[in-house]
This record gives C-alpha cells, structure tokens and sequence, in this order.
C-alpha cells in the first residue's frame, strides 16, 4: 500500500487530504483514474485476488510435509508439538472428493484424535474421530479410537456400538481379535462401574436472560442521538441484547479464538475447507461462517443397509450428526473472502469488515441503489475530522477493497465515483461505530477448563484480571449508546452476541450511557480527553470530563513529603487539565470535615496551592523525577522479589481500601482486586478467601448477571 501512496501526485493527496464528504465522488473519480493507469496498482490487486500467488490457499504437500512432523513429535512422545502439526496439516489439506480410504483430511484427524487421547483430552478425541467418520464412514481405526474414548468418559454403551462398526469394516483376521479383546475390556469396566458419567461439551452457550427494558432512540444536544429508557431501571438489568451486523477477528487472535463466535479455539479446532487462514471450535460455526455443509459421501449409505438396523441407526446418527447438519444463515460472513486469497488476510481489520457489510448489500439488497443502503444503515462517520492521511488510506482501501471483492468473488458492485464514495463513507463509520469485541479473563487462569484441577500453590499467585481483544463488530442498535467516562451501563459480550446492562438505577427517560474506552480512575482526565479525540473523533463533556472527582486528582498524584501530611502533589501535566476542576470543587464540595478525602484536599487552602510539585495541603515542595522512579522500584520489589504473602495480602487490602473511597463500593475495579486477594488467600489456605469470593460474585452480578460465571470462568474456579 505505500508503494500505491508513495506514486499518487501531490496535488491529489492535497484534493483528497482537504475534501469533504460533497468532495467524495470527485476525489474518488480522480484517484480512480489514476489508478486504472497505474501498472503497479493491478499486481497489487494480482498478488491479492489469485490463489496462484495466494498464501492462504490449500497445498496437499505442505499439508503432507506438517504431518510428517506431527509424525516424528508423536513417536518421541512429545505430543504438545504433534498436536500443533496435526492442525497445521489439517489447515493447509484440500478437502478431496475422491477415494475415502486414502482421505488424507480423513486421516490427520484420526492422527489428532490419537493424540489427543494420549492428552487425556476425551472430548476432543470423539470430535475427531466421528469428522474422520463423516469423511471416511468405512474406516475402522476411526471407529476403534472413538471407541476407546467412549469407554474413558463412561459412555460405555456408545463404546461397545463404536467396536462393533469397528469390528464390522476391519477387513483383517488381527484387527477383528485386536477389536474383540478392547469389547471384552470394555465389558468389564462397564460391570465394576455403577456411575456412568455424561460427556460434557466444552462450549460457551448463552443462560436464557431476555431483555426486559423498553429502549427508545431519542436526539441528545450536543451528543446527537442516544438511547433513553421508557421507564425506571435497577441495577443488574440486562438492558439490550444483540446479534452483530458484521463481525471480525482480530488479526492477532486467529490460532487462539474461534473466527465465528470468537470463543477460545478447543485442541480439536477445525479449519476452513477451502483456505488456511481461519479455525473454529466446531464444525457448526465453520458452516456458518463459509456456508459450506460437509460432504457425506453417497457411499455411506450402502455400508449402514448391511448393518443390523439398531447399529445402523446408531452409524447413521454419528456420521450425520448434528454437528454437519447444523442450520445457516443466510448471511456467510467468509464465504465472499474464501478462496484461498490473500486480501482477506492482509486488509486492516475495518476494511474486511466493511467487506462483510458490502457482503451483506449484496445478499439482502431491494435496489441497485448502495447509497439508499448507507443511509439505511443509520451509523454516523467521520470523515470530514479525520486526518488528511487517514482520508487518502480510506479512498486507497475503498478502491483496493472493491476491486478484491469483484476479482475474487464474482461480486456484482459496480467501480465508480458513487460505489467508491459510499465505502468511504461505511470505512469512516466503522471508526466510530465499531465495537471491540473483549474476552475476561485472569492472567494466572490461562487453559482453566469446565474441570477444574486443584488449586495451584504459587507464591506470586495474584490472578491480574485483564481484556483480551478479540475482534470487532457493528451493533446497529449497539452504537446507539452514547458514551460516558462515568457510565451506568456496563457492556460485555457472550460468544459475539453484545450484552448491556445496567450498573446503577437509572430513573425514566434516563439515559444510557456506556465507556467507549478507559473510565475515570483508569486514565487521567486528560489522556481519557485524547483518546476519545483520536479514536471517535469527539470532545467528551460528560461529567467525569467536565466536574471535579477525587480519582482523577490522585490517579498519578504522589505523597507529600511531609509524613505528617496526608496530602496529594500534582504533576504539571494533571495540574493543567485539573486546575479550574479544582477550583470548582473547592467552591461547590459539601463533606464532613473528618471525612478521609478532607486528608487528600483541604477545602481551605488547596485552592492556594495548585501549582506543579507543591501539596494541595500543605504546600510543601516535592521533587517529582526521583519519587516515581522510587515508587516504582519499591513496587517491583514488593510484588515481584519479596514473595512475602502476608505483605501480599496487607497490600491487597489497603488498596482495596483506597480504591473504596475513590469508587463505589460495588464498582468492578473492587471485584478484579478482590480477585488478587482471594487467590494469595486460597494459595495459604487462609478461611476468609470465601469472604472475598462472595463478594466477588455479589459485584460480578450486577455488572454480567446470570453470565457472570460464563464470561468469567475463573469465578467457578475460585469457588471451588
């Protein structure tokens, strides 16, 4: 892309840096011209449109070259390895339609189920086996291993039908023996055993939560439209639930989450069938996402009539499951993209994304009409405050993004100055309108399964709970929400479906206002201010941005130097952006004067010291520079070198109790503190850690309700 900006003459970078949306068909119609007449742009679009040049399309011999690397970890026992070679195979193998005996896609699953047996990983081991079984309905070790990981999750009844299909396409005289003495095992467990436990599938499904609020779109001065709710709401609502118009993994998550519902991937991730780009978690997303129903082979049929009908029904029902014939929409979000090309892979997020929504136009369009469908689609932009750079990269990828589709797809969009001014408009509204799609979880509780282990002993076990980005989406009725630095609603998401709920009790006709991104007590108020700039192309005037709260003042603040003394020093960065806060909140603060923020600012004379470097208090004078390098030393050396559980824990508290005073006692900054502490009490065994889950749950409640052990495993962990 910068060899195509790098060519574009300055006296169009300038038309196109200065226009403004009445500039677009012009600007679009120039720089498209230019292009059409620009070598380099066409193998551009060469390199990106034509599987011969792809990276992403299937190779059976890089396929065959990663099994036999999975090959050679598995004989040493190194199995980890074997297993990621195994799903590298199975990425880049052509799904063949010829022989089933010599499927080799057929094969790397069996080849992964065994692995994964040998992982203890039972589950993941009856997935493979029954997708080799869909393919390859006649092969016997298929059959043999899944049942072997029946009889291993109890499934003992299923296990005996796995043998006798086994047992009934093994063609040799050993493998039937072989097959006869796993029965008789099996037989026998089955006898000594009077618990039969059920097999649990490892998925992330939503709890059965409807909405319960009327919403209602309202225009807001100042804030343009916003979402007000017909009548009063109590904490904990769920307030919205939501589908995404279009959604996207992020480019760094694509071997860790599942590219449909953007769930953690399992060990039995299943790839794409026609690129080796994407993973899911099952076959049902893989079919929802590319549109593409796995094949049962006509010979199947023949083989399950020879059968006694209970174990041919019992065939039928495994190789024609429920997770081949799973229903799809009608909208498959990778199937325009699928083709073993490359742009999907290397275009920027939002321009993929807005792929998808150009996708969706096609599908469900009424006219030919595309600018009647941006309008439709009721999302604000951008464009005339973005950056003259970021003006010339959104027509560049609007040109480069349309020509992909047309090359790569057959897509029926017509390239001119009115298609290609409108996807400027949908890439200029995904800055603004997108939401990142965030997974929770606890830094120490990476892998943590529905089976829980023991609770790990670690001396510096503190659990940070952190979000992870995952991808981005468009919620049309999602975006509506405006935002707040000091929001009442708390937004999270449950697989890709969009949650909002409410964190406080908003009165009728009240407004609902969400974080689009750090909240007061996070960020200081003025690095909130620019991000919010940079990023939505707005000034925030909500309250925690315009009236003076204690976070904002003592988020970077530091001692005084007096030990006596128990007020804040200011750095001149915070002093400039808090300055006239302060003031209005020295004339306007109503508390008792034994209250402990009266010890953070004097109500009397901070208004006297508000300059860089100087206590709010006392006005005693602080060198800045040596302090923080100090503090942060001291912290390093607290949490990382001491490993002294009972300063841990002291430590936990007291900040538990500053962030008390400088939130509500309920906020989710508590909770995720409370976390750290609970985990160093557990790892000593100390009684009062179920003090600390309890509430854990109680605040984790309010902000995610019936999903709170769904979108925070964690929870249960401690728990146990």
């Amino acid at each position: 892309m910068e060899t195509l900006k790098a060519a574009i003459p300055e006296g169009l970078k300038r038309m196109i840096g200065d226009s403004t949306v009445d500039d677009l068909r012009a600007t679009s119609s120039s720089l498209h011209s230019f292009f059409h007449h620009f070598e380099p742009f066409h193998q551009l679009l060469t390199e990106l449109v034509d599987p011969k040049h792809a990276l992403c399309g299937k190779s059976k011999d890089a396929a065959l070259e990663s099994k036999q690397l999975g090959n050679q970890c598995f004989s040493k026992g190194n199995y980890a390895n074997a297993l990621d070679f195994y799903t590298q195979a199975l990425r880049k193998a052509p799904f063949e339609d010829g022989d089933m005996e010599n499927n080799l896609v057929a094969t790397l699953y069996i080849n992964r189920a065994t692995v994964l047996h040998k992982m203890s990983l039972l589950t993941e081991c009856l997935r493979d086996c029954t997708r080799a079984l869909q393919m390859c309905p006649s092969n016997a070790k298929a059959w043999y291993r899944r049942g072997k990981a029946n009889a291993s999750l109890g499934n003992y009844k299923d296990a005996m039908c796995d043998l006798n299909m086994a047992k009934t396409v093994e063609s040799s005289l050993s493998g039937k023996r072989q097959i006869e003495s796993e029965e008789k095992n099996i037989f026998d467990q089955c006898k000594s055993t009077s618990t039969v436990r059920q097999r649990k599938e490892n998925t992330l499904t939503t709890v059965g939560e409807v909405p319960q609020v009327m919403l209602q779109c309202v225009n807001i001065p100042e804030k343009g439209r916003g979402m007000v709710s017909s009548n009063a709401i109590s904490p904990g609502s769920l307030a919205h639930s939501e589908e995404p118009y279009a959604v996207i993994i992020l480019k760094q998550c694509r071997d860790s989450h599942c590219h449909y519902c953007l769930n953690d991937l399992p060990a039995d991730k299943v790839p794409c069938r026609s690129c080796s780009v994407p993973l899911y978690c099952s076959q049902q997303c893989q079919t929802q996402a590319g549109g593409q129903v796995l094949r049962i082979f006509p010979e199947v049929h023949s083989i399950i009539e020879k059968l006694p009908s209970d174990l041919g029904e019992y065939a039928d029902k495994v190789i024609q499951g429920h997770d081949s014939k799973c229903e799809t929409q009608n909208i498959t979000e990778h199937k325009h993209e699928c083709r073993g090309v490359n742009w999907s892979a290397v275009l920027p997020s939002e321009v993929v994304l807005t792929g998808r929504i150009l996708a969706r136009f096609l599908l469900e369009r009424t006219s030919e009409n595309i600018t009647y469908f941006v309008e439709k689609l009721e999302l604000s932009h951008c464009y005339e405050r973005m950056l003259p750079e970021s003006k010339l990269d959104t027509h560049i990828y609007s040109i480069v993004l349309l020509y992909c589709l047309n090359r790569s797809c057959g897509a029926a969009l017509s390239i001119d100055e009115v298609t290609i001014s409108q996807v400027v408009i949908i890439i200029s509204q995904m800055k603004v309108n997108c939401m990142t799609v965030v997974r929770l979880k606890s830094k120490d509780a990476c892998g943590l399964s529905d089976q829980f282990g023991d609770f790990p002993s670690c001396p510096y076990l503190t659990s940070n709970v952190e979000q992870v980005r995952v991808g981005k989406a468009i919620y049309k009725a999602g975006s509506l929400f405006n935002h707040s630095c000091q929001p009442n609603v708390h937004a999270y998401f449950i697989s890709r479906n969009l949650c909002i709920r409410t964190t406080k009790a908003i009165p009728a006709e009240g407004h609902l206002e969400l974080s689009y991104g750090p909240q007061v007590g996070f960020w200081d108020c003025k690095d909130r201010l620019n991000f919010l700039k940079e990023e939505y192309m707005f000034q925030c005037q909500c309250t925690g941005c315009s009236e003076v709260n204690l976070s904002d003042i003592v988020l970077n603040a530091f001692c005084c130097v007096n030990s006596n003394c128990f007020g804040a020093v200011l750095d001149s960065r915070v002093v400039s952006c808090e300055k006239q806060k302060i003031k209005n909140f020295m004339r306007h603060l109503k508390i008792d004067k034994n209250d402990d923020i009266h010890k953070v600012l004097n109500q009397n004379d901070a208004s006297h010291h508000i300059q860089p470097g100087y206590c709010l208090k006392c006005g005693s004078y602080r060198d800045l520079v040596p302090s923080r390098a100090a503090a942060e030393d001291n912290l390093a050396q607290a949490f990382c070198l001491l490993g002294d559980f009972q300063l841990s824990m002291d430590h936990c508290k007291a900040s538990i109790k500053i962030l008390e005073k400088l939130y509500h006692p309920d906020d989710i900054v508590i909770a995720y503190e409370l976390v750290k502490l609970c985990s160093i009490q557990l790892s000593v065994g100390d009684g009062s850690a179920m003090d600390s889950i309890n509430r854990i749950g109680d605040i984790f409640s309010c902000y995610y309700g019936l999903h709170a052990d769904l979108v925070f495993p964690y929870l249960q962990y401690l728990r146990r």
